[in-house]
């Protein structure tokens, strides 16, 4: 353990040293303070509580990852050539498309809201019910869905792809000695492996590997109110959560403050488990102050409410601004974005 008192000790010094000068003495005092964090969120056990993500190594050099890269970009990949991956999952809005829920190809709405693509290979489980076990295998899915891509089968896509030269050449270079490239597992597999380039690490990563000026007194105030108010009992890890479902309204029924239009049994659903009603999968905090609107179905447009919402129906816990106001500055520290080179659709898709 970190001794608090040097460190206030430290704090006198540094005061009495900058002589009469206000801004210099606020600056040490801000930088004491700070140092006092730093012990006191090591005391919290932070590095067992959170883990540091990495950057992805490969990019659009790789064939395999830039034929994903086409594909998650083409619309060809809906019935009407109406949307594409990217229209639910717009990765220059991180991920994400700004909206409760989102339009599929006859322009008709999913029941529940698209969460963001980004960091979402080292999520535990896919989809807000863990119904997909990887994002392969999630991101064949949305394809054949009727309400979202509308493609009629896996045959209809695979043709269709065949007859595209630009297709057949990625595909070729992507799998190369194979006789027909173009399968549906491949389609899968290639979009994938472009998903999994969509890793963010931000200042806080750089904070969890011991640089400690790369989050500032008041990130670091909002991570122990994030600690100490009883939001890591589900948001840990290298993501802050997506790692354990959890149900929704542990205390108290959800739809009372999210004032939701439907009532979403989440993955009651699908197992008729009584003990799985209204649970769903913890989002994780990467990126979150640009992913609203918040919850499985985007019935919340605040970041602020929503950190309001959360403590009050799964912590049974009556927050302060002053408190939401310090876990929202923590929560903007786990921001970051992709590169500038896969927010826009490949120039050859321009031609199709």
């Amino acid at each position: 353990m970190k001794n608090i008192t040097t460190l206030s000790l430290l704090a006198v010094m540094m005061l009495s040293a900058c002589g009469g000068n206000e801004e210099q003495k606020k600056k040490a005092q801000e930088a004491a303070q700070s140092a006092e964090y730093d012990a006191l969120l090591e005391d919290k056990g932070i590095t067992d509580l959170f883990s540091p993500i990495s950057a992805s190594s490969v990019g659009l050099e790789d064939p395999k990852v830039n034929l994903g890269y086409h594909l998650y970009y083409d619309t060809r990949l809906s019935k009407k050539g109406t949307i594409s991956c990217n229209s639910c999952h717009n990765l220059s809005t991180f991920g994400v498309d700004k909206e409760a829920t989102s339009p599929g190809d006859d322009g008709i709405r999913g029941d529940r809201n698209s969460p963001t693509v980004i960091n979402a290979s080292l999520h535990f489980k896919q989809f807000w019910d863990g119904r997909a076990e990887t994002i392969e295998e999630q991101a064949g899915m949305p394809v054949l869905n009727p309400v979202e891509m509308n493609i009629p089968d896996k045959a209809f896509l695979v043709s269709r792809l065949s007859g595209v030269d630009l297709y057949k050449e990625l595909f070729a270079k992507a799998y190369p000695g194979t006789t027909n490239p173009i399968t549906y597992d491949n389609i899968q597999n290639a979009i994938g492996a472009f998903e999994r380039t969509l890793v963010t690490p931000s200042r806080f990563d750089d904070y969890l590997k011991g640089k400690k000026e790369a989050l500032t007194l008041a990130e670091k105030k909002g991570m122990m109110s994030f600690i100490t108010t009883g939001c890591t009992q589900c948001h840990t890890g290298p993501l802050l959560g997506a790692n354990i479902f959890q149900k929704f309204g542990v205390h108290d029924d959800y739809w009372k403050y999210t004032k939701s239009q439907k009532v979403d049994e989440g993955l009651f659903a699908i197992s008729k488990n009584e003990n799985e009603k209204y649970m769903f999968k913890v989002p994780s905090m990467r990126n979150i102050e640009h992913t609203g609107p918040y919850f499985h179905d985007g019935s919340v447009s605040s970041l602020e409410e929503s950190v309001k919402i959360m403590a009050k129906v799964q912590l049974n816990y009556n927050i302060s601004d002053a408190e939401v106001n310090n876990i929202v500055a923590f929560l903007k520290a786990l921001s970051a974005d992709v590169p500038e080179s896969v927010k826009k659709a490949p120039a050859a898709l321009a031609a199709k």
